[in-house]
């Protein structure tokens, strides 16, 4: 189905623009608005951003590496001492064979000294200046280097990664729908350009019959055998049907327009149509449908496709909510520097070290607020599976619907065959009896309106079976493009 719709898009940009003077067909006609209508190209444009979303979500399966640094000034520098510190030493004694403190003693009385709370006083001391232990941190400069692998994350970026390649799927489904609702719209606007030309046609007909039955009346007036009258009926016939031949020419001018812009053409184009001067249509008599095998009716549609696709999307998005609920296990692994740095002593330089860990997350306890979001997500579920189930007795009916109306239309054009044949009959024979003197004005006329309305419903009758057999392909899933 994908592949479908890209090579619709290859085709229809390799198709030549048309000039606007060109005689274009039906086909010529589908593939300009296909090519230049702006939905067309909303639709390809998000297709490349749901490929874009794809390659996002398979990214998450790779590790993530990252960088982070900063500079810090501090006002003052760090000092673990106070003031000097004077620190008692340890001198070996021989006769005990181990290091002692070393007490000073009263060089009078042989007695150790000691200080007012009766601590003894060291005979040596090692004296560490306040400077030794005082470090430089005005300027700080650190960083570090992170690269995060996930283990497992509960299916979430399993989950994603399906509803990525389900939203691609879904675009590319919208496409189609699309393309064909403008195939739709192209052919109405193309038959009704070929019906109003044709009724031009058969106005001009009726124009050119109402002028020679006046001359013919003035004739007759001449040699004494019509009244004044009898002009004046045919002259308000005449007006009348002159009055109907404009409208149906400006009729003829907008539909053309309407066609030029669906085509994506300046709607002021001279733009010529194949049937349009056709006497006679092809005819396309519309197929029969087995009713039997609507499944498979359901499996070209593409409405019906893209609310499967909406399922599989909400079906993968209560997997995404059902993750918030399980463990998730990642592997971590860090470069951190800095400047100033303590590795090997106080040293004003860059230097830093790796480091690696498993980082763990276990949901415990949220009062059921993921739980009831996972639930959330089935009911959503459950929502797109009904409204697939009632889009399907819809289109079932939809079908029928479209069959019966192909079949009416069918019969109706046969029948519009015989009563124009009919008509032409009568209009042939009113002119006889007319010469002859059997008929009268208003026979004619009679004739002549019976004529333009056979042939005005014949036309019709070919149009709507073009349309009712365009439409049932379409309700079918069958519309070629």
């Amino acid at each position: 189905m994908r592949l479908r719709f890209f090579l619709l898009l290859a085709v229809v940009l390799a198709v030549p623009e048309v000039s606007a003077s060109q005689l274009v067909s039906l086909d010529s006609c589908r593939a300009m608005a296909l090519r230049n209508n702006k939905q067309m190209l909303i639709n390809a444009t998000r297709i490349e951003a749901a490929k874009y979303k794809k390659k996002e979500a398979q990214a998450a399966y790779l590790p993530g590496l990252d960088f982070a640094g900063g500079y810090t000034y501090n006002q003052k520098n760090i000092s673990v001492f106070g003031s000097d510190q004077l620190l008692p030493v340890k001198t070996f004694n021989p006769a005990t064979g181990s290091y002692e403190f070393s007490i000073a003693k009263n060089p009078i009385t042989g007695e150790p000294i000691t200080s007012p709370d009766g601590t003894p006083v060291p005979q040596e001391v090692a004296l560490i200046p306040k400077e030794a232990m005082t470090y430089d941190i005005h300027n700080v400069f650190f960083g570090a280097l992170t690269l995060t692998q996930p283990v497992y994350m509960g299916g979430k970026i399993r989950a994603l990664n399906r509803i990525t390649d389900y939203a691609e799927q879904l675009a590319v489904a919208k496409g189609q729908s699309d393309a064909e609702n403008i195939i739709y719209d192209v052919d109405v606007a193309y038959w009704q350009v070929v019906s109003l030309g044709a009724k031009e046609r058969l106005a001009k007909g009726y124009v050119a019959l109402l002028d020679t039955l006046n001359r013919n009346v003035q004739a007759m007036i001449s040699e004494g055998v019509a009244t004044p009258s009898d002009r004046l009926m045919v002259n308000v016939k005449l007006n009348q049907a002159q009055v109907d031949l404009t409208k149906v020419k400006n009729g003829v001018t907008l539909s053309r327009m309407a066609l030029a812009q669906l085509c994506g053409l300046p709607i002021d184009s001279d733009l010529h149509l194949e049937d349009e001067n056709k006497e006679k249509l092809s005819i396309v008599m519309p197929q029969s449908v087995q009713y039997e095998d609507m499944e498979q009716v359901y499996s070209r549609r593409q409405d019906i496709r893209q609310l499967e696709i909406g399922s599989n999307i909400v079906h993968q998005q209560s997997k995404v909510e059902l993750s918030s609920m399980l463990p998730k296990l990642s592997v971590i692994g860090a470069y951190s520097f800095s400047n100033p740095n303590m590795f090997d002593g106080f040293s004003k330089s860059f230097d830093g070290a790796f480091s690696v860990g498993v980082m763990v997350s276990v949901p415990l306890w949220h009062w059921g607020g993921n739980y009831n979001k996972y639930k959330v997500a089935q009911t959503q579920e459950t929502i797109m599976q009904l409204n697939i189930a009632d889009a399907k007795e819809k289109i079932a009916l939809q079908v029928r619907q479209a069959s019966f109306k192909a079949q009416e239309a069918v019969k109706t054009y046969k029948m519009t065959l015989e009563n124009l044949a009919s008509a032409d009959e009568n209009l042939r024979q009113a002119q006889i009896g007319f010469r002859e003197g059997v008929m009268t004005i208003d026979n004619v006329m009679e004739a002549q309106t019976a004529w333009l309305k056979a042939n005005s419903e014949c036309v019709d009758a070919q149009i709507d079976v073009q349309l009712c057999n365009t439409y049932l392909q379409k309700v079918l899933g069958l519309l070629s493009y």
